[in-house]
């Protein structure tokens, strides 16, 4: 909820702590209109803390996390060097914890790779939205996707998904670009997936839907299983042909006629 609340002041990280979230933002203006906005639902306490101070603790705390055949790791000492081909994790995937979203360790993403896996990629042109870290994108060109672009409107996501993937060797095809998701026609691809927010879904259907070819399917994620109706209707008539639930968010696969 916490989550859901703040999605309009541009949060950059959400920590849970022992008694508390910690929630990050760019810049102090975003962080003192949500405070000014949470003001009477949670206690509140603003505070600065040093971009790459939240990054190094972050990883610090960080380990592997594995979603089928992918397995997240948060730096590269964490894999064996060369790859054992014996490994129970033939898919690893390098993501180092940074401002842009999506390390795996979030059930959202844990959604969205798991949906992934449901569909034959390759040969298939897919397309991130809201790409963070650039953890979908990358993971879809190593479960055989053709293409992979990536877009957010978030210059500093799409820094760290560049970083990314050059992390992770052998992963070809992918592009990253800033781009607004409402500011112009999307190029069209086989998949399209989208871990963003309920509300924000329902609001740029029409434009996610333009960007799936005919018999495509779109991943969806980011809302709350209060919102699952509200998005299921926004998308129809694509078909619902998968849908899984994890710590109250849902993920969608929706399959365009």
């Amino acid at each position: 909820m916490l989550a859901a609340l703040v999605d309009d002041f541009s949060p950059t990280a959400l920590e849970p702590r022992d008694v508390d979230v910690r929630v990050f933002f760019a810049s102090t203006a975003d962080r003192d209109a949500a405070e000014r906005a949470l003001a009477g639902r949670y206690d509140l306490s603003p505070i600065d803390v040093d971009d790459e101070d939240w990054a190094r603790r972050s990883q610090e705390n960080l380990g592997p996390i594995t979603v089928g055949a992918i397995t997240i790791v948060p730096n590269q000492s964490l894999l064996t060097n060369p790859p054992d081909p014996q490994s129970p994790t033939p898919n690893p995937l390098v993501i180092t914890p940074s401002m842009g979203f999506g390390t795996g360790h979030h059930a959202t993403t844990r959604l969205c790779l798991a949906a992934l896996q449901t569909i034959a990629l390759d040969g298939r042109d897919v397309i991130d939205v809201g790409t963070g870290s650039g953890i979908l994108a990358i993971a879809a060109a190593r479960l055989g996707a053709r293409s992979a672009l990536g877009i957010d409107n978030d210059a500093d996501a799409i820094q760290s998904a560049r970083e990314n993937l050059a992390l992770n060797l052998g992963v070809g095809g992918v592009t990253f670009e800033a781009r607004d998701l409402m500011a112009s026609p999307l190029p069209q691809a086989d998949v399209v997936t989208a871990n963003l927010t309920g509300a924000l879904l329902v609001r740029a259907s029409h434009a996610l839907l333009g960007a799936a070819r005919r018999g495509g399917t779109l991943i969806l994620s980011g809302l709350l299983g209060a919102e699952r109706d509200s998005v299921a209707r926004a998308f129809a008539p694509a078909e619902i042909v998968w849908e899984l639930e994890e710590d109250g968010w849902v993920g969608l696969a929706v399959k365009k006629s």
